[in-house]
């Protein structure tokens, strides 16, 4: 689970969005079914339980149950490791420093980066757990920390991230799963028609006014995800904001469950 922030200046993200026309979203011909528009959204990485009354869409880690009858999306941090997991993943695709030593997110300094410039390796770790993601019935599955390369001190390019995310949606795509775009507002448009992804699903872009860099890909294929520790003015004023995507949920910065004090839930009305 990880929080990022817009690391490019937006004038960068309008060079972006200028540089190649935005393919329309839409649903892949004969392929996955894509979040439904508007509907109501919970994001629940730090432990499963039953949403609340409205909710249609849920995201959960890759290691907790789908839900039936609501659309559900597989999170996987794809290019870093998990917190827990660094034995999981070998040595040889992890990034080193040039003492040899692993290269760890300074922000959440549990997840070491993972080498992205070995895509078919990486990809050979990553392609099970998609593949358990379609297995245990998700609908989608969303790809965590995109814009690694940016915290790897110019050892890795954005060129490597986007060859891994095209491999990474392909597989995806080959098991029937929809692919979400998770945070990277300045790469949004490349990420969308290079690598393929369908949707985005996106943190605080409220808060850092960045929800049109995705809405602008995109289009009405956005979940927001808020938290109040943050959030610079009212939640109702962030709902009743046109620019504010449709799918959108506030909640507490540890994705707590109901059963814990510092639980938050709140949509828009």
């Amino acid at each position: 689970m990880t929080v990022r922030r817009l690391l490019v200046p937006l004038a960068v993200v309008a060079v972006l969005l200028t540089g190649c026309a935005a393919d329309a979203p839409h649903d892949p011909p004969g392929g996955p079914r894509l979040p439904p528009v508007g509907a109501g959204l919970d994001y629940q990485l730090g432990g499963a339980y039953d949403p609340p009354a409205g909710v249609e869409i849920v995201v959960r880690d890759r290691g907790a149950a789908s839900l039936d009858g609501l659309y559900s999306v597989c999170y996987v941090n794809g290019f870093q490791t998990q917190p827990g997991e660094l034995d999981t993943w070998p040595g040889d695709l992890l990034l080193r420093d040039s003492a040899g030593d692993l290269v760890f997110d300074p922000d959440w300094p549990d997840e070491a980066i993972v080498d992205t410039r070995k895509t078919d390796e990486v990809a050979a770790i990553v392609g099970p757990w998609i593949r358990a993601c379609a297995a245990d019935a998700f609908d989608a599955v969303e790809f965590d920390n995109l814009d690694t390369y940016t915290r790897s001190g110019g050892a890795l390019t954005r060129a490597d991230a986007v060859a891994l995310a095209t491999r990474l949606v392909e597989i995806a795509h080959e098991v029937g799963l929809a692919a979400g775009q998770k945070n990277a507002a300045e790469d949004a448009q490349l990420f969308h028609d290079r690598a393929g992804f369908d949707f985005a699903v996106v943190e605080e872009c409220a808060s850092y006014n960045e929800c049109g860099a995705y809405t602008a890909v995109y289009g009405d294929h956005v979940l927001a995800v808020e938290y109040p520790d943050a959030l610079p003015r009212p939640w109702n004023d962030v709902c009743a904001d046109p620019a504010t995507p449709a799918s959108i949920v506030l909640r507490d910065r540890d994705l707590a469950t109901p059963a814990d004090a510092a639980y938050a839930f709140a949509t828009c009305d």
